[in-house]
């Protein structure tokens, strides 16, 4: 018989039973998504991320205690860390960029459609980006124009260790191409994008495809390169 691939594990955390009711009930209709575990606060986040090893974790972001931006850092930080996208009602700067900052993989208003969410965790868990291209030039540039001297500097120093192909994938990343569209400008295969993109990921310490841009954004790699 021929084998199928692992469900995607989900920990769903907000603090709003009925929102989580809801959420459940829809993950359940995605055959190859697999709701491990709930949580009511980021407490109960850590503590469930600890127990059940989630590869994605649905964090709404405002939260009594220890806040859904907090708890992101944290499981971000951690030694087997899972994915986060951030959860809310609100569609805040402030809101998306603390998330993302903190380490979240992509932010979400809860009014998301069931597929649409669905369709989301499975990219996330394939390491594509949920922010359309012009949301995610928004948030670096936005970043970016904060940015001084140092951060330049340190963001040019962490890119200087990317081999000429790992450069050229890591600015395609920061224009907001899939993997698919970064295969087909660059005619490689998706298996080879995701090698090397791999490899950014490590190079740069970054958990995400956000951070991967920001990065590319501080250090001026795509001031001339006529991509953004």
């Amino acid at each position: 018989m021929p084998q199928t691939s692992p469900s995607i594990r989900v920990l769903l955390v907000d603090d709003d039973s009925m929102v989580l009711t809801g959420l459940r009930a829809i993950l359940q209709v995605a055959e190859d998504i697999d709701t491990v575990g709930t949580a009511l606060n980021g407490e109960g986040a850590l503590e469930q991320a600890s127990l059940h090893f989630p590869d994605i974790v649905l964090m709404d972001v405002r939260m009594p205690g220890i806040g859904g931006i907090e708890a992101t850092r944290r499981l971000t930080n951690s030694v087997r860390p899972p994915k986060v996208i951030a959860l809310t009602s609100f569609d805040s700067d402030d809101y998306l960029f603390g998330a993302l900052e903190a380490g979240a993989s992509g932010f979400l208003l809860k009014d998301i459609g069931p597929a649409e969410l669905a369709e989301a965790i499975r990219k996330v868990h394939a390491g594509e980006s949920i922010l359309a291209p012009q949301a995610t030039l928004r948030i670096i540039r936005t970043i970016t124009a904060k940015q001084d001297h140092r951060t330049k500097r340190d963001a040019a120093t962490l890119i200087s260790t990317l081999t000429a192909k790992e450069r050229e994938i890591a600015v395609l990343v920061a224009r907001g191409l899939s993997n698919r569209e970064i295969a087909e400008a660059t005619y490689s295969s998706e298996a080879t994008v995701k090698t090397h993109l791999n490899r950014v990921n490590v190079k740069l310490d970054a958990s995400n495809r956000v951070r991967i841009a920001v990065l590319v954004e501080r250090s001026g790699l795509t001031a001339g390169s006529g991509i953004i």
